[in-house]
Formats: C-alpha cells, structure tokens, sequence
C-alpha cells in the first residue's frame, strides 16, 4: 500500500511541476509538486524496505488418529523465515 501511495505522489507531483501551466497569486505550483514528488520518493524507498524485513510465519499442523482408540493427536510447528530467530 505505502508503495502504491509513493507512486501516486510522485505522479501527481510530477502533473502538477511539469503538465500544469496556471498561475496562483498565493501558492507556488511548481514548488508543491516537487514537495510532492520528494514524498513520493521516501515513502516508496520506506515501503520498499519495510517489505523487505518483513518476516512470515508458516505454521504446519498434522493429525493422526489412533487405529485402536480412535483418538486424534495433532502435533503444530511454526517456522518462521527472517533474519531474526525468536
């Protein structure tokens, strides 16, 4: 999502410097597109290193049922990829 939202900012930003020709007395449109478009920028570069540590959790459960009691056993692992061992 984070970087879906940088791009859009960057893009918008990039509109709004390069595409739009208006003049407004009180705010510099060529200024707030490149405010913009830097936004942009950090938040896809936060977004793509927060989805490269980001860790995952598998968790694997197997049930056996016991032929002569008909009882189920069901035995869980987790194991988790990342950098970072719990």
């Amino acid at each position: 999502m984070s970087i879906g939202l940088g791009i859009f900012l960057f893009v918008v930003g990039a509109i709004l410097t390069f595409a739009v020709n208006v003049s407004v007395d009180w705010i510099d449109l060529d200024l707030v597109g490149y405010l913009l478009m830097g936004a942009g920028i950090v938040i896809t570069i936060i977004g793509i290193a927060l989805l490269a540590r980001r860790r995952s959790a598998v968790t694997t459960e197997h049930t056996v049922v016991d032929p002569v009691t008909g009882e189920r056993t069901a035995q869980r692992s987790t194991s988790v990829s990342g950098d970072e061992q719990p």
